[in-house]
């Protein structure tokens, strides 16, 4: 394989560390001067989070898709509203990664975009085959279709043993969050 080739890395799983894993890739890339594009899909612009602040110091391009997932927000959510986030935010990555000068991307929760039916899995994977050739990309979220795994380079599961959420503790600043 040649070694310019950028690779597909798929973090799935329910265990806790997809995100977490996806920010050391992209702070490591950086750190050797890479020029990384971060997409966060579900996570809203105004919500705190530990890694939002440290990526964009560290001069990764962090792009949040403004809309929480119909999970977190039930009945009220405007589901057309999530779908254009979603579909919006996916299509302006793909059109800045065509550009080139990219050396990695992050699409954190795709796969929850991808379970919802607002990314198709064939239009991912499609963007996958015409990519830039160098461009490495991470994909992370839970129940990563069959199709994106025989895909990839890399498939790490996360795999829950145990988790505090299980016993009434909520997500906690700097540590889930």
């Amino acid at each position: 394989m040649e070694t310019n080739k950028g690779l597909v890395h798929i973090y799935t799983g329910e265990g806790k560390g997809k995100t977490t894993a996806s920010v050391g890739l992209a702070l490591r890339a950086a750190g050797q001067g890479m020029k990384v594009l971060f997409i966060q899909f579900f996570k809203e612009e105004s919500a705190s989070s530990g890694e939002k602040e440290m990526l964009r110091n560290t001069g990764v391009e962090l792009v949040r898709s403004n809309h929480r997932h119909p999970l977190f927000t039930g009945a009220k959510t405007d589901l057309e509203a999530v779908r254009a986030s979603v579909v919006g935010t996916f299509e302006a990555a793909k059109e800045k990664l065509m550009q080139g000068g990219y050396g990695m991307v992050v699409f954190d929760e795709i796969m929850s975009a991808v379970n919802g039916g607002w990314i198709k899995t064939d239009g991912l994977l499609k963007f996958l085959d015409s990519r830039p050739k160098d461009l490495e990309v991470v994909l992370t979220g839970r129940n990563a279709p069959v199709e994106l795994m025989q895909s990839a380079d890399y498939v790490t599961e996360m795999l829950k043993i145990k988790h505090p959420y299980d016993h009434g503790v909520q997500a906690r600043k700097g540590i889930e969050f």
